[in-house]
């Protein structure tokens, strides 16, 4: 691709990071100043990337609106009114690598036994808010294997859908009567066993004591969950899908990171199609591009501040940047920017010292008044979860709740003042 053999001949110069002073807010953050109606819908995406991005590159020196731009985001500098960069945001654990999973949850899988919801992500949250209103609750792709960003109420991890012929049959191809036939059957097995499942665990009820009582009416409230999910699928089972606007997306081999601005495309169609209203996309330690084997990315990001090393990471994160800006532009092109709320981060803070303190955070779009680069303190008593962002990210969703994960609130001015 001509577009990736440009960004990965380019060089660019190192700046060197300096945090900036913290900022005072008049109102909650999340608070909207647009109003949303019934043909509004709000969405949701979140883009991971396993390895983030080089701090030193990526936070801006100055806070507040009119801070000088980093040598990173100044390829999305063309969107900068419509997002907010966060410092100081984490969920206070350790792990390196195996700690990244954490980023849309807080809760590590190790400990999700002891939360009602285990380690639930955002996206799901805001999937079974949406229930049977589109025809997928959620879309999680990503490239390769992803990076174990999506976990289920159950505690299980979502696989990203990493062929993006996948999706576009999803989204626009009409199963035939067969396999049409073969769904339904498999909707109806899964169906008796909820029902068998319903039934022996009625029959246990009055010889549990308090504790065990809780824990059944738990697992019960999950399988009317599934049960509603199964509804759903019935409901849309016969339901024809929309008109593809673009070619049909074959089945080729590719090589994985040209095959962003394809993915960042139809998960574009799939919000503006309301095919989904929650989107996800997964981007992992290593892809290959036509000129290179960048399975070395994650050498790069153990830069040990070897300034050679640092160019060649700044030339892909240049690219992954470049494109999520082009998806930005695609999302405002569909109209559909200012009712969907866009995470972009990592669950690894510093990939060079296996840290996950200091997360790289933007919120874009949402309708939301942005506030360019905001600095949350940095004193260890004073610190914000990030959490608490997410808590409000689903309030502006419309989840009715008053915690996720390891949240102590929401995250409003008086939190930062």
């Amino acid at each position: 691709m001509n577009g990736i053999s440009k960004l990965l001949q380019a060089r660019v110069n190192r700046r060197h990071f300096l945090q900036g002073a913290g900022v005072a807010l008049s109102l909650p953050f999340l608070e909207s100043s647009m109003v949303y109606g019934a043909a509004n819908p709000r969405r949701l995406v979140c883009v991971g990337n396993h390895l983030g991005f080089w701090p030193g590159g990526f936070f801006p020196e100055q806070s507040g609106k009119d801070y000088e731009t980093s040598l990173s985001l100044k390829y999305i500098d063309s969107h900068r009114d419509d997002f907010t960069i966060f410092s100081n945001l984490d969920h206070g654990t350790g792990g390196g690598h195996s700690g990244v999973h954490v980023f849309l949850s807080s809760i590590r899988k190790e400990e999700a036994a002891g939360f009602p919801e285990k380690n639930m992500t955002l996206d799901q949250v805001a999937a079974e808010h949406v229930g049977s209103t589109t025809r997928f609750p959620s879309i999680t792709a990503g490239l390769g294997g992803g990076t174990d960003m999506v976990w289920t109420r159950s505690g299980v991890n979502v696989a990203p859908i990493n062929n993006p012929a996948r999706i576009f049959q999803a989204l626009f191809v009409q199963n035939d009567a067969a396999t049409q036939s073969a769904e339904r059957r498999t909707l109806s097995n899964r169906g008796s066993v909820l029902d068998a499942l319903l039934a022996s665990a009625k029959t246990l009820d009055g010889q549990l004591n308090a504790a065990d009582r809780g824990k059944l009416d738990q697992y019960l409230t999950s399988v009317r969950d599934v049960e509603r999910r199964l509804q759903m699928s019935r409901e849309w089972l016969d339901k024809p899908k929309p008109e593809s606007p673009i070619e049909p997306v074959e089945d080729l081999e590719r090589m994985q990171i040209e095959e962003m601005p394809l993915f960042y495309d139809l998960l574009t169609l799939a919000l503006q199609t309301d095919s989904t209203r929650v989107v996800t996309f997964e981007i992992p330690l290593g892809f290959k591009t036509s000129e290179l084997n960048l399975g070395g990315y994650h050498g790069l990001s153990h830069h040990g501040k070897d300034e050679e090393r640092l160019k060649d990471l700044q030339i892909v994160e240049k690219y992954l940047l470049t494109q999520f800006a082009r998806f930005l532009d695609r999302l405002k092109e569909a109209k559909v920017f200012d009712d969907t709320l866009i995470v972009l981060g990592s669950g690894m803070g510093d990939g060079s010292r296996h840290s996950n303190r200091n997360l790289p955070v933007i919120l874009a779009g949402g309708g939301l008044k942005h506030h360019g680069h905001l600095v949350c303190p940095d004193e260890a008593h004073k610190r914000i979860p990030l959490s608490n962002l997410w808590l409000s990210v689903l309030q502006w969703f419309g989840v009715e709740r008053d915690s996720f994960g390891k949240s102590t609130g929401t995250f409003s001015a008086m939190e930062i003042a």
